[in-house]
């Protein structure tokens, strides 16, 4: 069955397999650093560095975002380690350690940065601003950037949410987006390039056969998990609004083999709490009724009842107001036992957690004031525009 997939004439190439398809003639020379992790896989399902090494290429230094190479580590300042590629025996530099940009050190180690990375198409996934913290450092550095892009496997022709205010940027929202971008890592390079009036520092490989309206099944590929708890396309599909629960005392079901598609805690009673819920917020969704014990994280070993979502119509789910939507079901419904968690949250210590992740703490406090679907997305609507504006000029695929 895989065979099929992986030899299916529909199957999209991505940016790894067009590169090594057809290798411009300074891979042999220059020395090259690439930033991946285990899911940075071609085609034929190997990895992206053993493949540029068989091709010739000198690969000096491998660099690893969040979670570690082999997306091993927990998430929310869990750091790794530098280390060692084994094949090869070059240094493999952590990125989400003592150091989340690389330094000037590093990068005296090459004289291109590959990057291919798999992006699940929200802001506070911490792959985008590791790219864009790349970029700034090449840029610096005066080393070009060559992504190998892949798809965003929640469509690129939809966009949700607000841009991040300026007090609240942090490694989870950097760049003034919002939290379902519609952007390929390419094109959020490109962003950055852009940003920095250097937009000659980035190359982008396209993704043959894909559209930006498209979803992770169209690319005809399996899909490799990026990190510990986005084991499914599916989980990246409700990642943008379920992602809200890491700033509250909600389990976000980590800790089960369904994160972030469950949700719950022991105070949860499912039929009150969707008694509360804004049915605008169901469209293109079902929520099951179900009980769960996480065996790490939030109420670990506890039972908790809440829901299971089912996405059932893609193309109507709006995962952002959904999250938004059941963040107020719950200040309503439990007003004495939900509450927001405090700070530290991904090396931020002075705001809250949920203000970090929503990017704009007037939101936050609107929600507790028990603001409606309608008026907290009439608040960013024309900031979203002006956002929707700006990308026309960097979207790369029709």
């Amino acid at each position: 069955m895989m065979t099929e997939q992986l030899d299916s004439d529909d199957s999209c190439l991505f940016g790894c397999d067009v590169f090594l398809s057809d290798p411009p003639s300074w891979l042999f020379t220059k020395r090259v650093g690439v930033l991946a992790n285990q899911a940075s896989v071609t085609r034929t399902l190997q990895n992206v560095v053993d493949a540029l090494v068989e091709a010739g290429a000198r690969v000096t230094a491998v660099f690893s975002p969040q979670h570690g190479f082999h997306a091993e580590k927990q998430a929310n300042m869990i750091e790794s380690d530098h280390g060692v590629y084994p094949r090869t025996g070059v240094p493999v530099f952590s990125l989400y350690g003592e150091v989340r940009r690389p330094t000037p050190a590093m990068l005296e180690r090459v004289d291109v940065l590959l990057v291919d990375l798999q992006d699940v198409g929200t802001r506070v996934y911490t792959y985008g601003t590791t790219v864009g913290l790349c970029v700034e450092a090449a840029a610096d550095a005066g080393i070009p950037v060559v992504v190998l892009d892949r798809p965003n496997p929640i469509g690129g022709a939809f966009v949700e949410g607000n841009p991040v205010r300026e007090e609240l940027r942090s490694f989870v929202g950097r760049y003034p987006i919002p939290m379902r971008h519609g952007l390929t890592l390419g094109e959020l390079a490109l962003w950055v390039a852009r940003s920095l009036e250097r937009p000659e520092l980035v190359e982008v490989v396209h993704v043959a056969g894909w559209r930006r309206e498209k979803l992770w099944p169209a690319t005809g590929r399996p899909w490799i998990f990026p990190s510990p708890n986005m084991p499914s396309w599916e989980t990246a599909l409700v990642y943008p609004g379920m992602v809200l629960l890491e700033g509250t005392n909600v389990s976000e079901g980590r800790g089960t083999t369904l994160p972030f598609l469950l949700f719950g805690a022991p105070f949860v009673d499912p039929e009150k709490l969707a008694g509360h819920l804004d049915p605008r917020a169901l469209d293109g969704v079902v929520l099951r009724p179900v009980s769960f014990e996480p065996t790490f994280d939030k109420w670990a070993g506890e039972l908790c009842r809440g829901f299971h979502l089912v996405v059932t119509d893609p193309a109507r789910f709006r995962p952002y107001c959904f999250g938004l939507a059941l963040l107020r079901s719950f200040l309503k419904a439990y007003p004495d036992r939900f509450r927001w968690l405090p700070p530290p949250y991904e090396y931020e210590y002075e705001h809250l957690p949920i203000d970090i992740l929503i990017g704009d703490a007037e939101i936050r406090k609107a929600l507790e004031d028990g603001e409606g679907l309608d008026r907290l997305e009439a608040r960013w609507a024309e900031a979203l525009k002006r956002y929707q504006s700006s990308r026309e000029s960097l979207l790369l695929y029709s």
